[in-house]
């Protein structure tokens, strides 16, 4: 575990982290909570909030799941999964595990959740996510992923003490270097998800 000086943690907190002593029981922990709805506006809780609020999205789960793999002594990464304009981004963490990668995903879905760590590549990882990632019309809708981020370079602006929100996060996986992962040929040849796949994706775990 790292010094909580660079964390600044309550008593409450550390007694949480403590419990979360896996990717496993971070993601338990994330699934527990509710999905934010963002009924009043964006958000983009810093952890502290999210821990506050009882609630989160994707990034802000994705954010405050990194601060506590880093509680662990693992680095604090995040990937960027975007979409064509006809759907929305996703936001991992990812992690390492006896050399292969996994990753923390909150989502409100049947899909685009965990992942083990079993793969060689962040784009093998990535990939694994290919199939699932549709419209409720069963339009296959992911397109690139970004370089590995790791949020110490946001230590100076205090991303885990801070209950302010973090925009400065989602702004900066929004511009770095992205992998295209299809072709315009291979996007044309997509084939749409079946009626089955569908129905299983419009499953939700919180209601509005």
């Amino acid at each position: 575990m790292e010094n909580n000086g660079v964390f600044d943690l309550s008593k409450k907190e550390i007694g949480l982290f403590k419990k979360l002593n896996s990717p496993s029981k971070i993601q338990g922990f994330l699934n527990s909570l509710k999905i934010n709805f963002e009924e009043e506006g964006d958000t983009c809780f810093s952890p502290r909030r999210v821990l506050q609020e009882k609630r989160c999205h994707c990034v802000e789960g994705a954010v405050l799941a990194a601060m506590v793999l880093r509680f662990y002594g693992r680095e604090p990464v995040l990937v960027d999964l975007t979409s064509s304009a006809k759907d929305f981004d996703h936001v991992l963490a990812v992690f390492k595990q006896h050399g292969m990668f996994g990753a923390i995903s909150k989502t409100n879905h049947a899909v685009l959740r965990y992942r083990e760590p079993v793969y060689s590549s962040i784009r093998e990882l990535v990939m694994s996510f290919f199939h699932e990632y549709f419209t409720d019309e069963g339009i296959k809708t992911l397109r690139s992923y970004s370089v590995p981020v790791n949020l110490k370079i946001f230590d100076y602006l205090g991303w885990m003490n801070t209950f302010e929100e973090v925009w400065f996060i989602p702004e900066h996986l929004a511009k770095i270097k992205h992998f295209p992962i299809l072709n315009r040929k291979q996007i044309a040849g997509l084939r749409k998800a079946d009626e089955i796949e569908i129905n299983v994706g419009k499953m939700a775990e919180w209601k509005s």
